[in-house]
C-alpha cells in the first residue's frame, strides 16, 4: 500500500452563475452599480476528508479567484478500493451573512489513474485543467479551474 500527499491547487472559476433569490435578481436590474456579488466558497470532499476555502475575490473579467493549495493524506490502494473512491469533490456555495448559504453547484474529478501513477514512479501531477460546475437541476454552470499532485511519502 503507498501512502502519500494529495496537493490540489483550487485556482479559479468562471461563467458561476449566481442563484440568488427573485428578489436579489430584482434589485440588480433595478440598480445594477449595487448588484449583489456572489460571496463563494469551496468545500472539497476526498473520502472522509474535508476542508472549505475561503471566500473568493473578484478576478479580471469576472473571474472568482482562489489561489489555494489544500493538502491530503491519502492510501493507494486504500481499504475500500473501488474506483468511485478515488474522487474530488467540489462542492460551490454562496456565503450568505443572515440566510443560510446556498448550494450553486458541484464538479468531480476521478484521480485514480493520478494515484496509481503516483505509487509507481513516486509523483504524479494532473495540470491546472477546467471541470464543468454542475447546478442541482443538472445543468451547467461555468467551470472551475483545478491542478491536483499526487507524492508518494518516502
Amino acid at each position: 500500500m503507498a501512502k502519500g500527499k494529495l496537493e490540489i491547487w483550487l485556482v479559479d472559476a468562471q461563467g458561476i452563475k449566481d442563484r440568488e433569490s427573485l428578489l436579489g435578481s430584482l434589485s440588480c436590474l433595478l440598480n445594477p452599480c449595487n448588484a449583489i456579488k456572489m460571496r463563494p466558497y469551496v468545500v472539497i470532499q476526498y473520502q472522509k476528508q474535508e476542508f472549505t476555502s475561503c471566500v473568493a475575490d473578484q478576478g479580471e473579467e469576472r473571474k472568482l479567484v482562489w489561489d489555494e493549495k489544500i493538502t491530503f493524506d491519502v492510501e493507494y490502494p486504500g481499504v475500500d478500493d473501488e474506483d468511485h473512491t478515488y474522487k474530488l469533490i467540489f462542492r460551490i456555495f454562496d456565503r450568505h451573512k443572515v440566510s443560510e448559504d446556498a448550494f450553486v453547484g458541484e464538479a468531480t474529478i476521478y484521480i485514480k489513474d493520478v494515484l496509481s501513477l503516483g505509487a509507481e514512479k513516486g509523483k504524479a501531477k494532473l495540470g491546472v485543467q477546467k471541470y464543468r460546475v454542475v447546478q442541482p437541476d443538472k445543468t451547467y454552470s461555468g467551470e472551475i479551474s483545478v491542478a491536483v499532485t499526487f507524492t508518494l511519502n518516502v
